[in-house]
């Protein structure tokens, strides 16, 4: 019996069956996916085989190929990964310019990781409600840096409404997974769209502008126009996984034109003469938070830099 992987909560999977019937399901054995080492060899998002049991319940016997998935160095475990999402159509990387704020490093940590795995993501700036100007001038800027790249981008608020018709548009016949840090707004943001969703909220924490966990588990929420929301629970660092040094540019956009232009074609940007990136650079071409997030992710082969929090 085939299925579709719709919540994971560690131990259990929740499979949808190709005639609608929710099934509760475990791995049998010790299942693991040929040459990925992962904390969770299954992901919301997999299409399974399973075979049920006399308790109503069933085994994973079978994960079919996926086309795409996000991935993330697992927290606790260096040389693991966690597979947040499998086969999704984009990504909604929730960000907040305060209230909690997100990194740069975090934001083009993800994009890269999804430009590795072929995963379409749209920048969505939400709690645009309650920006001084200041705030809202500083987010025009990120707006505008990641628009010339390349990358949608959305303004909302998950409070007042603000752009959720742009969002609705966006979901509708697709598989979309949301992923941000913890509190930017995801759940809030669900339930404008998916009212009967009623996901618990979380105040953000005052002493040190984060956000609070409020999803523990990932979950497939159906959309009445079609498709499918993934909501994950919120995330502080994105620590990239089997990234090569040499593959590296190639994921970052901005980076990628202008290497083409380099005098040797192993150029890593960070020193070498004739580098059309460091020129660039130089030139204002390329923004130097990119340019830093580039250098973050290159010495990420340093097994100790895992534990950081970006």
């Amino acid at each position: 019996m085939k299925g579709l992987v719709i919540k994971n909560t560690g131990s259990w999977y929740s499979v949808k069956t190709d005639e609608g019937k929710v099934i509760e399901s475990k791995i049998k054995g010790n299942f693991r996916l040929k040459g990925i080492r992962s904390t969770n060899p299954v992901a919301v998002g997999d299409l399974v085989e399973i075979v049920t049991n006399q308790e109503g319940t069933a085994f994973i016997t079978k994960i079919e190929d996926r086309r795409n998935y996000i991935i993330r160095k697992s927290q606790n475990l260096s040389k693991q990964s966690h597979i947040i999402a499998a086969n999704v159509d984009q990504a909604f990387l929730i960000v907040t310019v305060n209230y909690p704020q997100t990194s740069t490093t975090f934001i083009d940590r993800f994009l890269a990781s999804a430009e590795a795995y072929r995963v379409p993501v749209i920048l969505v700036f939400n709690k645009m409600d309650i920006l001084s100007e200041e705030e809202k001038h500083y987010q025009q800027m990120m707006i505008k840096l990641y628009s010339t790249i390349g990358y949608e981008c959305v303004e909302t608020s998950a409070v007042n409404g603000d752009g959720m018709d742009v969002l609705r548009s966006m979901l509708k016949g697709k598989i979309t997974l949301l992923s941000g840090n913890s509190g930017v707004g995801k759940s809030t943001l669900i339930n404008r769209i998916l009212p009967e969703a009623n996901l618990r909220t979380s105040e953000i924490s005052d002493a040190h502008n984060t956000g609070m966990h409020t999803t523990t588990f990932s979950e497939m929420l159906e959309l009445p126009e079609g498709g499918y929301i993934i909501d994950t629970p919120g995330i502080k660092g994105f620590g990239t996984f089997d990234m090569a040094p040499e593959e590296l540019t190639s994921y970052f956009r901005d980076i990628f034109h202008y290497s083409k232009n380099c005098k040797f074609s192993n150029c890593k940007h960070t020193h070498e003469p004739g580098c059309a990136v460091l020129k660039a650079l130089e030139d204002h071409y390329i923004a130097a938070s990119r340019y830093q997030s580039y250098l973050s992710m290159l010495s990420d082969q340093d097994e100790n830099k895992y534990r950081e929090a970006f």
